[in-house]
């Protein structure tokens, strides 16, 4: 592996969602920005939209962790169940004894019954349930059941619905347009900026460099130029491209990841689709003109078979 070639302790692409390399380009700041302000003034429903692989799921738990020392929070990852089987989850994750018989009258009164022990106490109940577009219908209406229980003054559970496009298809159907009217607040989470890039690469180097003094400029302007492009600003995308880079750099004992790195590894990779003609025309000119400027060669397909 490439970790010590790099001066590394840990991967520094992987794609699995990691608070401690959360990254807050434009688009991901102004949603958590959104749902810190929302959540904390007392919204019930809140909603955020993103494509895939743009980074809900890390968002998610990056907002959970800025809210543990104020809120009781939860979290359901795959809400793929009926509507019993929803409300039995979130007991799980609250900690809430199921009583015996687990009949339905009882499993809702003893879930009012925490929420009100808990806003007696001044705790708010924030609960937030990923890839929202999986909830079957039959119990979105269960969530919608939820969002009733309050007091005169605050809503006893406040939840964020986190979801795909698909999410919006869903909650534009006519028997559901009860819940549709409750979310107040709504994100829409895309991909990050093409100039963001760079400094995305930097910053995932940095949090996982062994110490101050590992290099974190390793992807050369062209380098991130292309993973740019090629990964369409998708974090996910990015991640796996960068990934291979790094192993390709390694496989030939170099420590800077140029053009002709990021071409083998988008050609690896069948989610990334193949640039258009419209560049593959401008990038030789492009790149022939910045590698005289630095005397190198770092044009299109450099060292490619």
């Amino acid at each position: 592996m490439y970790l010590g070639h790099f001066g590394l302790r840990e991967a520094p692409f992987s794609i699995t969602p990691d608070t401690d390399f959360f990254f807050a380009h434009e688009g991901a700041q102004a949603s958590l920005n959104t749902l810190l302000v929302a959540l904390r003034s007392g919204e019930g429903f809140i909603k955020v939209v993103g494509e895939l692989g743009c980074g809900k799921t890390v968002l998610c738990r990056q907002l959970l962790r800025l809210l543990q020392d104020e809120c009781v929070t939860a979290y359901i990852p795959n809400p793929d169940m009926g509507p019993d089987d929803l409300i039995m989850a979130l007991l799980h994750e609250l900690s809430i004894e199921v009583p015996t018989p687990a009949t339905r009258h009882a499993i809702q009164e003893a879930l009012r019954a925490a929420l009100v022990q808990h806003a007696s106490q001044g705790r708010r109940v924030v609960v937030c349930i990923d890839e929202a577009q999986a909830i079957p219908l039959r119990s979105i209406e269960s969530l919608r059941l939820l969002s009733n229980l309050e007091t005169e003054k605050r809503k006893l559970i406040q939840l964020v619905l986190l979801g795909q496009p698909d999410l919006d298809t869903k909650l534009e159907r006519p028997e559901i347009r009860q819940l549709l009217q409750r979310i107040t607040f709504s994100e829409y989470l895309g991909p990050m900026a093409a100039q963001r890039v760079p400094a995305y690469l930097a910053h995932r180097l940095r949090c996982a460099a062994l110490d101050d003094s590992t290099e974190v400029e390793v992807f050369d302007r062209a380098a991130a130029q292309l993973l740019a492009r090629y990964s369409g600003g998708t974090p996910r995308l990015i991640n796996v491209l960068a990934h291979k880079c790094l192993m390709l750099a390694y496989g030939e004992a170099s420590h800077r990841v140029q053009a002709r790195h990021v071409h083998l590894a988008a050609r690896d990779t069948p989610a990334v689709a193949p640039l258009p003609p419209w560049w593959r025309r401008w990038w030789p000119r492009s790149a022939s003109r910045r590698g005289r400027a630095r005397g190198v060669d770092d044009s299109f397909g450099a060292g490619m078979s």
